[in-house]
């Protein structure tokens, strides 16, 4: 790495040149890669519910629908109106009362079904069909045309209208986001470092290498809109370690070789390639192992955030040195009094009373564990939007004239008789929750052959091996009721005909409960497995990985416990990737001082002195990752007004503080107590040979 240090050393400007017009491609992959607002578009593609919508797609030719709300129309208005919308692009259909009955029969003459579906006082109700997925760009875009033609007292609804809103609220805030953890970042680094030009090379070189990242993504074709704002303040957070280990190495070079500023440089590039290509194994590894969730959104950002790691560290060590050594002179004018006091007396409160924070750690693990393990979490996707948005709004207007919290659809396969239909639709309305369902047999009747009604109408809901029915439930997406709700239609359908099946936004939700729970536990195993792995090569002990993985997962128990202890409930997500993203970003507080104290063992220092001295020179650069983190984090949290990102980077920035405190605090309390216990266990933890006969000789 001293030839690689050299080279790069003497080539900085061209190596900055360079860099540069790689944000070019970068720029341009960025633009073209897709951003997916779907989160229920990441379930697994065996699932009956996945694998169901799409045979609605190659059936019907339709990949969702939306209800439209009309509120004080006359029904010729309400006409107009549907023919209007059925001249937008990519919508397929609009269903309402004139598909079965001329609009002059008297709305109290219709079929009962009909009349409860589709009216409601003064409100009617549209069933807009569109020809794409629910989240697909065209449908997106149908949406918006469509609110450009309803009036203001309709109101277009469903989840293709809060996929749409998702959309519109991010890109609107994901500007900010950047400049939020940028300056918030800033600001850490300006007070707890010595120069007022590093920090902006440190950010400059940072965001070149979240711009590549992001710009590589093309490659995957499309990333989620969640991924999509947690690489680049993740990717800062995380990496930021990595510019300020460089510097602190280049500066202790620089004393050796004070007049050669390149080979001083050289051999930080060596050092620093060491050290962090080691540590960045542990980081990586948290973010490899959410690919190994079926629900394949934590994959999607395990690969991203695993490249984002990787391009940080090549950044580190070609970018940013070259933009040191160009500024070198300009970096020695402003230069500072660092404004961090010293951390020898609180290290050294720490240490002597390290049994005390040990008994901290017994008296808070087992509230911990208990908060985690019954932290509450919600699944519904419009739970994590502001409620002035126009498809929140919407759907509260579906919920208060129409009582409607969610439709599911049955794809009937065709074949049964109309009295089997019949029967199975009384008795599917009879379960509790489920105010009607609307098929071919609503229109018609069980004793009205169905080869009399207009193909146009029949056409709608009636496909080649499939029959549509709509189902209208009184419960919300996600709650214990709608999950037992769609598992009753479910056994109910299935006996009647084993190849039909529910599908829609409350089947998939049910499906989604059921994955990511399972998903949960074996993202934790294998993040902890892999950690373990990595922490035990490193050091060559068997106690060292459980005594440092145990006190990042204190952490994470601390953490998590705190929305359950405070009556918070957040999102699926935060719950599935927060303990890896944890566990894999900030161990390296925890391996830093491990290193330390390792060194001063090896070197025949007592326990006592080995702790003290490991936790005084370590105590301050684990503060500034921590504060780093921190600032990357906590102003997005705050800011955003997506409950999915909000209360994923809340997690993160208080995950970075508790982690912080946890490694300062009880990690030197477990080196005291079991330094006997690592010393038999590991092959790298005794003092050497030599020293001991020195220290023998001596007395």
């Amino acid at each position: 790495m001293i030839h690689f240090g050299k080279f790069i050393s003497k080539h900085a400007k061209l190596i900055l040149l360079i860099c540069l017009v790689l944000l070019i491609p970068a720029t341009y992959g960025m633009i073209k890669t897709r951003i997916n607002y779907d989160v229920l578009s990441y379930l697994p593609d065996n699932l009956e519910t996945v694998n169901g919508q799409n045979i609605l797609l190659d059936e019907f030719g339709m990949g969702a629908f939306s209800m439209v709300v009309v509120e004080d129309m006359e029904p010729k208005e309400v006409q107009k109106l549907e023919q209007n919308l059925e001249k937008i692009q990519h919508v397929k259909d609009v269903i309402w009362y004139d598909d079965a009955l001329d609009i002059n029969v008297p709305v109290q003459m219709l079929p009962s079904e009909i009349k409860d579906g589709l009216f409601q006082g003064n409100a009617t109700m549209l069933i807009a069909l569109f020809d794409d997925s629910t989240s697909s760009d065209t449908t997106m875009d149908t949406i918006q045309e469509m609110r450009k033609v309803v009036s203001r007292q309709c109101y277009v609804s469903g989840m293709s209208a809060v996929v749409t809103d998702i959309k519109g609220l991010f890109n609107q805030e994901m500007p900010i986001y950047v400049a939020i953890a940028a300056i918030l970042s800033l600001i850490v680094l300006m007070l707890t470092m010595n120069s007022l030009l590093v920090p902006v090379l440190f950010l400059l070189s940072i965001g070149i290498a979240i711009l590549y990242n992001l710009g590589s993504n093309i490659f995957l074709g499309e990333i989620s809109y969640i991924t999509q704002a947690l690489t680049a303040i993740l990717q800062l957070g995380v990496t930021m370690d990595y510019s300020i280990f460089l510097l602190n190495s280049y500066e202790e070079n620089k004393l050796r070789f004070p007049d050669d500023n390149q080979r001083a440089m050289s051999h930080a590039i060596s050092n620093t390639f060491q050290s962090v290509a080691g540590s960045s194994v542990t980081t990586i590894a948290g973010f490899i192992a959410l690919c190994f969730m079926s629900f394949t959104l934590g994959k999607d950002i395990g690969i991203v955030m695993a490249k984002g790691v990787i391009l940080g560290v090549i950044c580190c060590v070609t970018l940013l040195p070259s933009l040191i050594l160009v500024f070198d002179k300009a970096i020695d004018k402003t230069t500072h009094r660092s404004f961090v006091p010293s951390m020898d007396k609180v290290s050294a409160f720490i240490t002597r009373h390290y049994f005390v924070f040990f008994l901290i750690f017994v008296v808070l693990l087992f509230p911990a564990i208990y908060g985690n393990n019954h932290v509450n979490v919600y699944y519904r996707i419009d739970e994590a939007l502001p409620a002035d948005l126009q498809g929140a709004i919407a759907n509260k207007k579906l919920d208060e004239d129409f009582q409607m919290n969610s439709v599911h659809m049955v794809l009937l396969k065709n074949g049964l008789s109309a009295k089997d239909k019949s029967q199975m639709l009384d008795k599917m309305e009879n379960i509790k929750g489920v105010k009607w369902s609307l098929g071919l047999n609503s229109l018609v009747g069980a004793n009205f052959p169905e080869s009399m009604l207009p193909k146009e109408a029949t056409s709608k809901l009636k496909g080649e091996h499939y029959e549509l029915v709509f189902v209208c439930s009184d419960y919300k997406t996600a709650t214990a009721e709608s999950n037992q709700q769609v598992s009753k239609i479910n056994d109910l359908i299935k006996t009647y005909s084993p190849e039909s099946m529910i599908i829609g936004e409350a089947p998939l939700t049910k499906d989604l409960v059921d994955v990511t729970d399972t998903d949960f536990k074996n993202v934790s195993i294998a993040s902890i497995a892999a950690i373990f792995a990595i922490i035990l090569i490193v050091f060559r002990s068997i106690s060292i990985p459980f005594l440092l993985v145990a006190v990042i997962e204190f952490a994470i128990f601390i953490n998590m416990a705190f929305p359950y202890y405070t009556g918070v409930t957040i999102p699926f997500v935060s719950s599935v990737v927060i303990g890896t993203i944890q566990l894999g970003a900030t161990v390296d507080y925890a391996i830093l001082m491990t290193t330390k104290y390792q060194k001063e063992r090896v070197n025949g220092k007592s326990k006592k002195e080995a702790v003290a001295i490991a936790h005084r020179s370590s105590i301050k650069s684990i503060l500034i990752s921590g504060c780093s983190f921190f600032a990357a984090t906590f102003g997005v949290g705050m800011y955003s007004k997506i409950d999915m990102i909000s209360s994923i980077c809340n997690l993160l920035s208080r995950g970075a503080v508790v982690s912080t405190i946890v490694v300062i605090c009880i990690l030197p309390a477990m080196f005291m107590l079991f330094d006997g216990l690592i010393i038999h266990t590991s092959l790298g933890f005794r003092p050497k040979k030599t020293e001991g006969i020195a220290q023998v000789v001596s007395k």
